[in-house]
This record gives C-alpha cells, sequence and structure tokens, in this order.
C-alpha cells in the first residue's frame, strides 16, 4: 500500500513541477534569479571605489614648503628657523591625528562589515558605515602623508561627513535598544545593536577634522575654535578615553571579566585620561613624557587585545577551523585598535602643547 502512494506521489510532484514551469514561463510567477556575485562583494567594491575616488580627489600631497607668513615680515636667521620648524611640528601633528583617524576608520570598517553582516543588513541604512569607514580611511591615509601645511577641503568634507554619520548610527542603535521589550535594560544593552559602537566613526572623523584645521593654523600658534590647539585635543582625547572605555566595560562585564586580562580596557585609559588631564593644566612647552609614556601603553593594549580576542575565537567550538561562524560571534577582532587610535591622537595633541619648546 506504501508503494502504490509513493507511485501515485511521485507523478504528482512532476506534475506540479511543470505547473510551476509553465506559470515562470507564462509571467505569473516571478524566477528567481541567483546572483552570479555575493553582495557583500558588491558592497566591497562599492566601499573601495568610493574610497580611490576620495583618495584622487584629495588632491596631490606636496613635501613641507616655507612657512605661511601669516601678514608677517619673516625675520632673518633665527626667526626664520623658528617658523619652518614650528610649521614642521604642526604638520607632523597633523599627520600623527591623520594616523589615529586612519586606525579608527580601519576599525570600524571591519568591525561594522562583520556585525552588520551578522545582521543581514536588514535594513538598508546598515550599508551606510562600511562605505562611509571606507571613504574616512582614504582620506585620512592621504592626509597621513601630506606634509604641506594647507589643509584639503575635500579631506576636511569627508572627515566631517564621517562625524555626522557617527552620530547618526548612534542614533539608530539608540532607537534599537530602546524599543526592545524592557527598554534600556541590561539585558538589550548587551545583546542589541552596540550603542556606543558608531561614535567610534563620529571620533574617526573628529581626529580627522582636527588634522585639517591644524594644518591651517598659525604656526607661531596653533589654535582650534579660538583655543590652544595643543590643550584643547588633549582634553578631547581625554574624553575620548573614557567614552571608548565605557563601551568595552559594558561588553567585558557581558563576558563576566572571565579572563582577568578583560580588566585592561576599564583601567588602563582612564588612568591615562587622568595623566592627559594633568598634562593639560602644565604650562605651554613643558616636558609630557608620563603623558606620551601613558599613550604609548594604551596604544599597545589596543594592539594586545586583538591577539586575545583571537585567542577567544580559538576557544570557541571549532575554533579556528570553524572560522565563518566564530569570526562573527566571537570577540570582535576590529575592535580593540580603537583605543590605539585615540592613543596616536593623544601623543598628537601632546607634540602641539610641547611645541613652545622651540622658541627657546
Amino acid at each position: 500500500m506504501l508503494a502504490s502512494k509513493l507511485s501515485h506521489a511521485a507523478p504528482d510532484r512532476l506534475d506540479r513541477s511543470a505547473r510551476d514551469a509553465r506559470r515562470v514561463r507564462s509571467g505569473a510567477v516571478p524566477a528567481r534569479v541567483e546572483a552570479a556575485v555575493h553582495p557583500v562583494a558588491i558592497l566591497a567594491a562599492v566601499a573601495a571605489g568610493a574610497g580611490l575616488l576620495t583618495w584622487f580627489a584629495a588632491g596631490r600631497s606636496k613635501r613641507l614648503g616655507p612657512a605661511p607668513h601669516h601678514g608677517r615680515q619673516v625675520m632673518p636667521e633665527g626667526t626664520r628657523c623658528y617658523r619652518t620648524r614650528g610649521a614642521e611640528v604642526t604638520a607632523s601633528a597633523a599627520q600623527r591625528l591623520n594616523h589615529a583617524s586612519s586606525m579608527l576608520a580601519a576599525s570600524v570598517l571591519f568591525d561594522s562589515s562583520l556585525e552588520h553582516y551578522r545582521g543581514q543588513f536588514f535594513n538598508r541604512a546598515m550599508y551606510t558605515p562600511i562605505v562611509v569607514s571606507s571613504i574616512t580611511l582614504a582620506s585620512s591615509l592621504h592626509g597621513a602623508g601630506d606634509t604641506d601645511p594647507g589643509r584639503s577641503h575635500v579631506r576636511h568634507a569627508a572627515q566631517a561627513l564621517a562625524g555626522l554619520t557617527g552620530l547618526v548610527g548612534f542614533g539608530f542603535h539608540a532607537y534599537n535598544v530602546g524599543k526592545r521589550e524592557g527598554g534600556y535594560s541590561f539585558q538589550n544593552l548587551f545583546y542589541a545593536a552596540p550603542i556606543g559602537a558608531p561614535m567610534a566613526l563620529t571620533l574617526a572623523g573628529v581626529l580627522g577634522v582636527a588634522a585639517e584645521r591644524v594644518r591651517d593654523a598659525d604656526p607661531d600658534w596653533p589654535e582650534l575654535a579660538g583655543l590652544p590647539a595643543g590643550r584643547l585635543l588633549v582634553l578631547a582625547t581625554a574624553g575620548m578615553l573614557v567614552g571608548t572605555t565605557f563601551e568595552a566595560g559594558l561588553l567585558h562585564f557581558r563576558g563576566a571579566f572571565q579572563n582577568p586580562a578583560m580588566f585592561a580596557p576599564v583601567t588602563l585609559p582612564p588612568l591615562a585620561a587622568a595623566v592627559l588631564a594633568v598634562a593639560s593644566m602644565k604650562e605651554a612647552g613643558a616636558s609630557q613624557v608620563t603623558a606620551k609614556w601613558a599613550m604609548l601603553a594604551v596604544s599597545a593594549m589596543g594592539v594586545a587585545g586583538v591577539a586575545f580576542h583571537a585567542y577567544g575565537v580559538a576557544r570557541m567550538m571549532g575554533g579556528w577551523g570553524n572560522w565563518r561562524q566564530n569570526l562573527i560571534d566571537g570577540p570582535p577582532l576590529p575592535a580593540p585598535p580603537s583605543f590605539s587610535g585615540v592613543a596616536l591622537g593623544g601623543l598628537a595633541a601632546l607634540e602641539l602643547l610641547e611645541r613652545r619648546r622651540l622658541r627657546a
């Protein structure tokens, strides 16, 4: 009897397949077309193309020339040497700021790619940070090789776009957490969209904009928003370190600090921020050796964090043999370098604080 049912079922299946094929040919049912190229590959190509266009649009990098006079007569010999050295310091600080922005942009690019791929890009807006961080990365890398004292308007616009995009992304993530049942509970903060992650793109944009403004500043006394550039950037970097610590602390608290090394991102950066706050109160031109060592320690911690997260991936079921799954579900490899990026910005700010020693 079972054989009889199977014999009747087989022709039925064939008849249904034939009917479906006729309906597709007639246009009653849309045909399913398999994409020849994976959508992620298309997204990667768009992001890379946007970055290249930004690179070329930023203009040709130039070698450092004579310092801008800013309407003043350049004094002979000693003063000329000082003004040239002053321009070199501001250009060097701007390049450091671009390096910091590059590292943050790269962290956002890879981290948002993994996290949004895990979310299957269910919201079209999830493509935005990948493209914008690619533009920011290209812009910052271009600036890192530019020793021209003047700013690039294209780079400045790209970095401003990054800052705005990060703020909008923060709004999206905050809304995603708040709309869940229970609202802003620890459960939702742990497992919903990481609420502070988009701010890394804003930090990259802020440091990139600062780089362009420092390039364009008076080398005798560089200012941002009417305030001494070095002091303002030192305080801004301290705030960035504290904000990044909150995001890392939330996720490490979710992991119950099962590894003692997980305490490092919630203790070392706040201490370094306090050191920066003290440095900002010193007289301009004073030595900042202690603060520089603090920034180097934070930067090294960010690099070491990648190794610790890689170890966390290896400890998951299947380890690196199951990398397709574990890279998405394990500790995010691109996240720790955000600390290194902020620390590089702190080093640039400290360089500007010490620059007054050139007058001696």
